[in-house]
């Protein structure tokens, strides 16, 4: 069985910044023919659950890896350094286990795939991980 990464809070566990979840009853239909690698980057990159709000400033995700763009949160703070730990860490788990597709939680700075592609995102699609954004 192919192994997959799923965005944490689309499985029902509290990971999103408001401590809550994004469960997705549809994508349940999806995962009996895998095995399912559940992952927050956030939470990979030492940021707590619940944390203020995070957007990308300057550019998506790409642009962060490549140090034009940042990543700041509601309050101002530079979380930066901490997107890109968890980004370099679903890139871990992705090689650990040979994974080669990711659903992603639409609408998030680090696995959105819209409107801007997140950080975690944009690492794991520089590997070639075929990226499904699911709301």
């Amino acid at each position: 069985m192919e192994h997959v990464l799923v965005s944490a809070c689309l499985l029902g566990l509290a990971t999103r910044y408001d401590g809550a979840t994004k469960k997705n009853p549809k994508l349940f239909s999806l995962l009996d023919r895998y095995h399912v690698i559940p992952f927050c980057p956030e939470q990979l990159g030492g940021l707590p659950t619940p944390r203020i709000p995070a957007e990308l400033v300057g550019g998506d995700g790409l642009a962060v890896l490549a140090g034009r763009a940042r990543v700041v949160n509601r309050a101002g703070k530079d979380v930066t350094e901490a997107f890109l730990r968890g980004a370099q860490e679903a890139l871990k788990l992705a090689r650990l286990f040979g994974v080669r597709k990711a659903f992603l939680k639409s609408r998030s700075p680090s696995c959105g795939l819209s409107p801007l592609l997140g950080v975690a995102a944009a690492r794991l699609y520089l590997e070639g991980v075929n990226l499904i954004e699911i709301d």
